[in-house]
C-alpha cells in the first residue's frame, strides 16, 4: 500500500486567511515528503468553503514541486469541463516538466450545480465534456500536429509545447463517485481510479472495484497498472478519547460545509447524475460513529488506525490511501501530529518493517 495526503480545504475567510492556509499546506507538503509519504494531492472546487480555497490544483502543486524532490504530485481532480483542453493540457505539461515527471493527472466530472451554473454549462453535458476533454489532453500530450473535431471543441493542427516530461504522457486517473459504469470505463481505458469510499456502502465499493479490475484485465493492459486511490478523513492521537472527540468534531465541520455546497441538489435534477437529488439528505444525516464503525474514517490511536487499514486492505486490496488531515480545519499542530504519528507508528506496518 502507498500513502499520501490530500488537501481538501473546508475553510473560508472568516476561518483562516487564504495566505495562511497556503503557507500551512505547503509546509505540510514538505513535511509529508520528509516523513516518507508517497504523494500530495489536491482538489478543484470553487466558491464554497467546501474546497473553494483550491480552484487550481496545478498552481498549488507547482509550488509543492518547487519545495520537494521526490514525492508524487496528484490532481484529485482537475475538471476538463471548466477549462479548454489546449489550456489544461499545456498547464499540466508544464507541471510535469517542473516536477521532472512526478505528476499523476486525476480527471473528474464535477458534481456541484452552482459551479456549472457559474461557468454557464449544462450539467447534462458533463459526461461528454469530461470524456472529450480527457481524450483531447491525452492526444495533445502524445501526438504532434493534432487536429481535433469534437462535440465541444475544434482546433488544429497544433503541437503542444512544452511536451510532457513523461512519455507518452503522465499517468491518468479517473474520479468516480457512485457510478459503476465510470469505473468500468476507466478500466477499459487503462486509467487509474480515484474513489471516496466514505460515500458508499462497502459492498458498493467492492462492486465498483471488481468491475474496474475486470475491465482493466480484459482490455489487456499491463499487470499492476490498475491503480486505485482512496481518500479518508484522518485524525490521530495517542489518547483514544481525544482522537474520537476531535475526529468527530472535525468530521461534523466538514459535513456542515458540504451541506451548504450541495444545497442546490435539493431543487435540481440531471439525467447524468442519477441519485444525486438525495445527496443533501444523506449528508445531513451523516453519523460519525457509524462511519467510524464502518472504517469510513481513519480516526483513533495509531494502533487502532493500523487495524482499520488492515481491514480496508482485506476489503479492497493494496490500494493507495490519501489522508485528509486538514479537513474540518483543525489547528496546524494537530495536523502535524497526525502526520508524524502515522509516519512513525502506522506506515511501518505496511512497508515490511513491522
Amino acid at each position: 500500500m502507498e500513502f499520501g495526503i490530500n488537501f481538501f480545504p473546508t475553510v473560508g475567510p472568516d476561518d483562516k486567511p487564504a495566505a495562511t492556509y497556503f503557507e500551512e499546506a505547503l509546509w505540510l507538503a514538505e513535511l509529508a515528503e520528509d516523513l516518507g509519504f508517497d504523494h500530495v494531492k489536491t482538489v478543484e472546487h470553487y466558491f464554497f468553503k467546501y474546497g473553494g480555497y483550491s480552484p487550481d490544483p496545478v498552481t498549488f502543486l507547482a509550488a509543492v514541486a518547487a519545495r520537494t524532490r521526490r514525492i508524487k504530485l496528484v490532481t484529485g481532480a482537475v475538471i476538463p469541463a471548466f477549462t479548454h483542453p489546449l489550456k489544461l493540457a499545456g498547464k499540466l505539461a508544464m507541471l510535469d516538466n517542473i516536477s521532472k515527471g512526478r505528476l499523476q493527472v486525476g480527471f473528474g466530472r464535477a458534481f456541484l450545480p452552482d459551479e456549472f451554473d457559474a461557468f454557464e454549462l449544462s450539467m447534462d453535458e458533463s459526461r461528454p465534456r469530461f470524456a472529450e476533454g480527457l481524450r483531447a489532453c491525452q492526444r495533445l500530450w502524445a501526438e504532434e500536429d493534432v487536429v481535433w473535431e469534437g462535440g465541444f471543441y475544434r482546433f488544429g493542427p497544433v503541437t503542444l509545447l512544452p511536451r510532457p516530461y513523461q512519455r507518452p504522457h503522465p499517468r491518468i486517473l479517473v474520479a468516480a463517485a457512485i457510478t459503476p459504469s465510470s469505473c468500468e470505463q476507466a478500466g477499459r481505458d487503462g486509467h487509474g481510479l480515484l474513489l471516496v469510499p466514505s460515500i458508499s456502502k462497502r459492498e458498493k465499493v467492492q462492486e465498483m472495484l471488481t468491475l474496474y479490475r475486470k475491465a482493466y484485465a480484459e482490455a489487456g493492459h499491463p499487470a499492476g497498472g490498475d491503480e486505485v486511490h482512496m481518500s479518508y478523513n484522518c485524525y490521530l492521537s495517542e489518547d483514544a478519547d481525544e482522537a474520537r472527540a476531535k475526529g468527530k468534531e472535525y468530521s461534523q465541520r466538514t459535513n456542515s460545509v458540504m451541506v451548504d455546497a450541495v444545497a442546490a441538489w435539493g431543487r435540481r435534477r440531471s439525467e447524468g447524475y442519477e441519485g444525486y437529488d438525495q445527496i443533501v439528505d444523506k449528508i445531513a444525516k451523516a453519523d460519525f460513529d457509524r462511519s467510524l464503525s464502518e472504517n469510513k474514517v481513519l480516526v483513533g490511536t495509531p494502533a487502532e488506525v493500523t487495524e482499520r487499514l488492515r481491514t480496508i486492505r482485506e476489503w479492497y486490496g493494496d490500494v493507495t490511501v490519501s489522508l485528509q488531515v486538514i479537513s474540518g480545519n483543525p489547528p496546524l499542530e494537530e495536523s502535524v501530529r497526525t502526520l508524524r504519528l502515522f509516519a512513525e507508528q502506522v506506515l511501518p506496518h505496511f512497508r515490511g518493517a513491522a
